[in-house]
């Protein structure tokens, strides 16, 4: 290369750098030639910039420039994760208290030595990626026109100006191009004022509850003292029903189950709730349900916790029902259920599980059943319950799957150990995309199997079970950016009879044309149908949209 054509070429270099940070999209689903072939229409901005910049802003221009691009590459970066993970966008005001459990999820599936590697490279690409920014804004501002090109350039500088702010402000990419970047930039500082005044408003809702005023001689008087069992199986939703790949097997489950219970003189109605997240944040959806506010995010959470607003926990405590929450995946300490109304709160360290792990899952579902049985259901001249139980075999990594066995043989959990340590580790089962889907299932399937035994084994008492998702799986798991769960409720005739109002669909299987009301909407309703003589101030709204947090 000559050294006449060295600058040239670095320039031309430096221009790809550029243009390849600008065009990046933030959707997985963007990433195509196409994209990339689009002209970023601040790279004529910023290449002008550069070298119309007097000597003394050059150095704290490049400064900007490498800053502003590697940030916004880093939200982008971010932005693909939060698709992949939750459909939708990242949001730094809701996401970074994220990192820690994405870290817990991320070396349980792949180990601890191969995360850390990970997040190294995640650094050093930071790092590159900023050092790459800094040499190519480098060579464009060496670049030295002739000076009587100055007042051209100048006039082209004002007219990229113009052409990229327009269209920033614009809805769609442009004829010549898109100002993407700036584009998104300014979707993110929109996305977090909208958050901020989201959080405003919520003092507002929590404050207006409709059963304020309810008496406690009224307040789930129809359950007659029916326990209440309300379970949260993780990662159940409306995909392993429609999707063809899991239909196969939970369908026919869930027939199977339905059948016994009808031999056993039990009934069931099933239908669909929309939850406030997807991919995880499993909490958010318990709120929802518990408080009938829509918790989507973590600051509305936040301000849940603060607020004076009373659960189903708390009505069901005043109607004369001990509150229970059985938590097999919290291992440290959890001041927020302080807040809910429990009346006994048992962590994974109070239901006695001596076995080995499965994995991220402390113990099998099998094993969690039985110690509520144990703990809870088995006391003598107790009063009725309401508890909610998460199960969590079917969470991530969904390696290895439980098996049954029987339910008197499961002691302290060590006959557990042998399934604990089986199949392939995680590392291994998450190099192939299929693999994961078909162990995803597998444990559904084992969930939904246990519930099913579990329910059958307390026919003779029946309590009235409700069995709901807490939300979809990530969105390459699951095949859709559905946020709809199945919610089953299962118990004697006459209590299950009257949730037909409900618009459920008898069975377990759920029809695919029924409303899909918001999980929120939940307390509001089940509050209304088992407290008769009292009308709540605010009627149950029958329909939800999924839209994720703002």
């Amino acid at each position: 290369m000559t050294g006449r054509a060295a600058p040239v070429v670095t320039a031309l270099a430096a221009l790809l750098v550029l243009h390849l940070v600008l065009a990046l999209p933030d959707h997985p689903r963007a990433m195509t030639p196409e994209t990339f072939a689009r002209l970023p229409l601040e790279l004529p901005v910023i290449l002008l910039a550069l070298i119309l910049a007097p000597r003394v802003l050059r150095l704290p221009l490049r400064l900007l420039l490498t800053g502003g691009l590697a940030l916004m590459t880093v939200v982008k970066l971010a932005d693909h994760a939060a698709f992949l993970a939750y459909a939708r966008g990242f949001n730094p005001l809701l996401d970074l208290h994220l990192l820690p459990a994405a870290w817990n999820l991320g070396s349980g599936a792949i180990g601890t030595g191969p995360a850390l590697v990970v997040v190294i490279l995640l650094l050093l690409g930071i790092l590159l990626l900023a050092a790459a920014l800094w040499w190519a804004t480098g060579r464009i501002a060496a670049l030295a026109p002739p000076p009587a090109l100055a007042p051209a350039l100048g006039a082209a500088l004002v007219a990229a100006v113009t052409l990229a702010a327009t269209d920033a402000l614009l809805p769609g990419p442009g004829a010549l191009g898109t100002a993407f970047t700036t584009r998104l930039a300014f979707d993110h500082a929109a996305r977090i004022a909208e958050t901020r005044a989201n959080l405003r408003r919520f003092d507002a809702e929590a404050a207006d509850d409709p059963f304020a005023a309810a008496p406690a001689d009224v307040l789930l008087a129809g359950l007659e003292d029916t326990d209440v069992i309300l379970v949260f199986v993780e990662s159940y939703g409306r995909s392993t029903l429609d999707h063809s790949r899991y239909a196969r097997t939970i369908r026919p489950r869930l027939a199977a189950i339905a059948a016994n219970l009808d031999a056993a003189g039990l009934a069931a109605r099933s239908g669909w709730l929309t939850a406030p997240t997807i991919g995880g944040q499993s909490w958010l959806s318990h709120a929802s349900l518990l408080s009938g506010l829509r918790i989507d995010n973590q600051r509305r959470y936040q301000a849940l916790l603060s607020s004076a607003r009373r659960t189903l926990m708390h009505y069901a405590a005043d109607a004369g029902f001990r509150t229970v929450v059985i938590a097999p995946a919290i291992t440290l300490a959890w001041p927020e259920a302080e807040y809910f109304g429990y009346g006994a709160i048992y962590p994974a360290a109070a239901l006695g599980y001596r076995g080995k792990p499965f994995n991220w899952v402390t113990m099998p579902d099998q094993f969690t059943l039985r110690a509520f049985e144990r703990l809870e259901l088995e006391r003598a001249n107790r009063p009725p319950l309401l508890a909610e139980i998460a199960l969590i075999s079917s969470h991530a990594p969904w390696t290895p799957v439980p098996e049954p066995v029987p339910w008197e043989a499961i002691g302290d959990g060590t006959i557990f150990n042998a399934m604990a340590t089986s199949g392939d580790p995680p590392e291994t089962v998450w190099r192939d995309q299929d693999r994961v889907r078909d162990q995803f299932i597998a444990t559904i399937d084992y969930s939904l199997a246990t519930l099913g035994a579990f329910v059958l084994r307390h026919a003779d008492r029946a309590p009235l079970v409700i069995i709901l998702g807490d939300h979809e799986p990530a969105a390459f798991v699951a095949g859709s950016r559905s946020f709809e769960v199945p919610i089953h409720v299962i118990g004697p005739p006459g209590l299950i009879s009257r949730f037909a109002a409900w618009n459920f669909t008898e069975g377990l299987i759920p029809g695919p044309d029924l409303p899909t009301p918001g999980m929120e909407a939940f307390r509001d309703r089940f509050l209304a149908t088992f407290s008769p003589g009292f009308t709540p101030g605010t009627a149950f709204a029958g329909g939800s949209t999924a839209s994720a947090a703002p």
